[in-house]
């Protein structure tokens, strides 16, 4: 069973390209929501936030404090970056142990915003990363975010510049109103099931 990255901007459309990728029957790790929830549920992460953060971390209630760790690592990169080194070792994890427990398809899908930035595309067997012009997802953040442009933009400067993701894709989904989704995905569907069907028909000679 092949593992496939997703990745892309903020605003580019990842989640809505997995939706559909699902009707397809493909499973899809969603690393970004997964995390918030090992945030609060794996033991050992909370315990590395408590020590990086202080007990501030959290509320009396056991809730992640987002509040008060954005405004820290808005302002240390270092913190950020530890922060980084602590999240992103216990979504692998999980997602590996989630990726094993899947059963009868060709592949299973992997979305993360920050694939490329923290290396872990490298730990994929393809990546597909979506694409979509600046101001196409400058426009879409703001009309769901309900927040300015300047927000957007600075959120933009945070992350790696696209033409960086495009040059470590096996595959491009180009989503820009002009290119047909449906049709993209059904595309590298059918691309990933035959490598897979190879994969295998080797394996076996």
């Amino acid at each position: 069973m092949l593992k496939v990255g997703i990745t892309g901007g903020i605003g580019s459309g990842k989640t809505t390209i997995c939706r559909i990728f699902e009707t397809l029957g493909i499973p899809v790790y969603y690393a970004d929501e997964r995390a918030k929830w090992l945030m609060l549920h794996d033991e050992a992460l909370v315990d590395g936030v408590k020590q990086l953060f202080g007990e501030e971390a959290y509320t009396k209630e056991g809730l992640l404090n987002r509040p008060f760790i954005a405004q820290i690592v808005f302002n240390d990169q270092a913190k950020l970056n530890q922060l980084n080194q602590l999240v992103h070792p216990a979504v692998h994890r999980d997602g590996q142990t989630w990726h094993d427990a899947q059963k009868d398809v060709a592949y299973t899908l992997n979305e993360a915003a920050l694939m490329v930035e923290s290396g872990g595309y490298h730990k994929m067997d393809q990546l597909i990363t979506v694409f979509a012009p600046k101001e196409i997802r400058i426009n879409r953040v703001m009309a769901r975010d309900q927040v300015e442009r300047a927000a957007v933009e600075a959120r933009i400067s945070k992350q790696l510049p696209e033409e960086e993701k495009l040059k470590v894709a096996h595959h491009i989904i180009y989503n820009d109103g002009e290119h047909s989704l449906i049709q993209q995905v059904h595309q590298i569907h059918q691309v990933l099931v035959e490598r897979k069907k190879l994969i295998e028909e080797i394996a076996s000679s």
